[in-house]
């Protein structure tokens, strides 16, 4: 499976961004797919992880009520709708995808293929 991530940029406080992150070489049935985020001189943060097939969602505590994660399963695509955007979000926000259970979804080790990153920005 390969991940490929875009939507990233600069975007002010109180703003919107919506990422994408595109799968192919693989079949995502038997996946979760999630975001992860690490901003400079931070540990790889947990943001949100959804069930490829039969649903199930994730978040972390720091996005709860401000991103969703969602999928379109015919485009093999998931994204990320972050809203309320704070300067705190700022980070390489990253997309990844494991076959570990919906307990272990917060741990970046339990993830098998991961994307490239992709930089977003809130200004204050």
């Amino acid at each position: 499976v390969q991940l490929q991530a875009s939507g990233g940029g600069l975007v002010q406080a109180g703003g919107s961004l919506r990422l994408s992150c595109a799968a192919s070489r693989g079949t995502l049935s038997n996946f979760a797919l999630g975001w992860f985020r690490q901003a400079p001189g931070k540990e790889r943060e947990f943001v949100a992880a959804s069930r490829w097939i039969g649903g199930g969602t994730r978040y972390g505590d720091s996005v709860k009520g401000r991103f969703t994660i969602s999928r379109d399963t015919a485009k093999n695509t998931v994204y990320l709708q972050m809203n309320s955007l704070k300067p705190e979000d700022t980070a390489v926000y990253y997309c990844a995808a494991t076959m570990g259970p919906f307990s272990t979804w917060a741990s970046p080790t339990q993830y098998r293929y991961w994307g490239q990153g992709t930089q977003v920005t809130v200004s204050s």
